[in-house]
Order: C-alpha cells, then structure tokens, then sequence
C-alpha cells in the first residue's frame, strides 16, 4: 500500500514532533498479539505476558480492538497536544472521543473482518459514552503493568531519536530529516512517499502539518493516523531500540559506591529491569529486609519508582538513576 503526503511551505513549517505515551501502548499491544514477538521486545514480552494474563488484559478491550496486523482504531491515539503529553492528557481525550468517531473506527474494523465485530466491540458501537470510560480504565491497568516500569528507559530512547532528527533539521532541512526516518518513507519532488504501511488509512490529506511520533514497539513498520481537522501522525521506530533492553556495564559504580553506599549502588546497578524486592534481595546477596529499607531511601532520593503488579511490587530505576550510573569521572 502506497501514499503520498504532499507538503505546502506552511505544512513543512508546521511539522513537529512529540512523545506519545498512547503510541507506545498500541504498539506494544500489538507487539504481544504478534504471532512472534519482534525480536528487540522478546524479553519484556516475556515478563509482561504473565502479568497480562492475571490480569485478564489477554482477552479484554484492548485485546479485542488491536489485531497484529490491519487497521486500528484511530481515537486510540489522538494527536498529542504538547511535544510530550502524559498519559493521563491523552486518556481525557479518549474519554472525549466522539461517538461518531468511534462508530467510524469500528466500521473500518468490521470491513476487515468480513463485517463481523466481538460482542464487546458491538456494545462499544451502540453506546460509546457507557464502554469509553471502560476502556480508558484498562488502559491504565496497561500501563501500569507493562510499560510505566519502564518507562524511564523507553522515554530516554525516545527523547534521543526527537534530539537527532531536530539536529538533522537544523543542519541539513526538514526535507533530509523526513527521508531518514524510514526505508519505507522517502522525500521526493515536495512530497513524502509511504510505502508498505501497516494499517489501511486512507485519510492521508487532511490539516496543516505533520506529526512524527518515533517509537519504541513500531519496529519494523511506520504506522500512520489521520482524522478531519488534525493534522496527520506518522509513528516510526526510533533510532536505539536494538540495545534499549541490553543489559549495560557501569565503569563508575565504585565512585557512586562511595556516595550512596555499596550496597545501594549494586541494588541500581541489578535493576535494569523492573524486580520484586525478593528477586533483587536474590541478585544482591541482601537480605529482603535490608532490600525493602534501601528501596524506600532511593525511592525518596527519586532515584527509583514502585509499580504494582498484581500482588508483587515492582522496583524500577528512574533516568536520575541511570545518570548517575553512566556518569562520566
């Protein structure tokens, strides 16, 4: 599938990125409903997947309205007002959404199916304003299972790609910047030409400007958005994610060690991934005592957060943690 995306002297000066925490969870929802989970994500699928499944989010709303392939419901992403909105700003505007829109989304879904809609989705298409509340309420479970431990991390890869483009931008224009975001996505004659995108939309050709939303579950595909009076997104895979899982190597700890203390510092240095206090207790040779004490001092310092997970507890390093961590003597 092909489109073209022509741009006038305003739209170009109206193109603009942003972070978008709805972004990540569509594309990590469909990441986990992949028939393989692409490879960067398998070990956080791994550890997501049983949370998930306690949960019921395997089978709720979610699961029922992002298939692994084809169209996606457009009011689930709703164009970010700032360059990086909280999640808690784009979930008030799914509560939002009109019911014409999500009639529309559902309709486009039921023509991929043969015409054929789950009962959940059927109920969602005759009284929007009753399961819309629902579904913002799984999606927060969501994100707070799967993707705010970590958060941090994802953020900071993000954050990264957004620094390198605006400097492709301001050393080489717009034009270099847009046909480098993808092999998929090539500038030519004014225009920005998409090939082999993932979902059917159609609606290329709306309002001013361009939204481009890097992410870190798109790979290896560029997904596009597009609805009257708002200006097109254009979600593509972010520069880093093959190492955004990679487990790192802190030349620095003995110095941090000197500051915060041995033991903290091994206990940041073991949390590359979101653990209970009994598993980190295990990787640090600590007792679970001593680990629930040191957890609820770096938790004050800011320098950890805690995420619940069913009955578990989850401990997760912040982005002051990781730059104290990779600070260079």
């Amino acid at each position: 599938m092909k489109a073209r995306l022509a741009f006038s002297v305003h739209d170009l000066a109206e193109t603009r990125f942003a972070v978008s925490p709805m972004w990540e969870v569509v594309t990590s929802f469909r990441a986990l409903a992949a028939a393989m989970t692409p490879d960067p994500h398998r070990g956080w699928a791994e550890q997501v997947r049983p949370r998930l499944a306690a949960a019921g989010l395997d089978h709720g709303w979610l699961a029922d309205m992002i298939p692994p392939a084809g169209h996606l419901p457009d009011f689930l992403n709703p164009a970010p007002a700032t360059p990086s909105p909280g999640l808690p700003e784009e979930l008030t505007a799914i509560a939002a959404t009109s019911p014409e829109q999500v009639r529309q989304d559902l309709d486009w879904l039921a023509a991929e199916r043969n015409d054929r809609l789950s009962a959940r989705l059927q109920s969602l298409r005759r009284a929007p304003w009753t399961h819309l509340p629902r579904i913002v309420a799984e999606i927060e479970v969501y994100w707070r299972l799967a993707i705010a431990p970590y958060w941090d991390r994802i953020r900071s890869v993000l954050e990264a790609d957004i620094f390198h483009r605006g400097r492709q931008v301001a050393e080489h224009g717009t034009s270099q910047a847009l046909d480098g975001l993808h092999h998929t996505a090539r500038w030519e004659s004014g225009s920005l030409h998409l090939e082999d995108r993932h979902c059917a939309v159609t609606r290329i050709e709306t309002s001013a400007g361009l939204l481009l939303v890097p992410s870190a579950f798109a790979w290896p595909r560029v997904l596009t958005r597009s609805g009257v009076s708002e200006p097109p997104q254009l979600a593509y895979p972010a520069r880093g994610i093959g190492t955004l899982w990679e487990r790192r190597t802190y030349e620095h700890l003995e110095a941090l060690a000197a500051v915060i203390g041995r033991s903290r510092a091994l206990m940041l240095s073991e949390l590359e991934t979101p653990v209970s206090t009994t598993e980190l207790a295990v990787r640090s040779g600590l007792s679970a005592a001593g680990v629930s004490q040191h957890l609820t001092a770096l938790r004050a310092a800011g320098l950890v957060t805690s995420h619940r997970a069913g009955r578990s507890v989850l401990y997760a390093r912040t982005g002051l943690a990781d730059a104290l961590l990779t600070a260079q003597t």
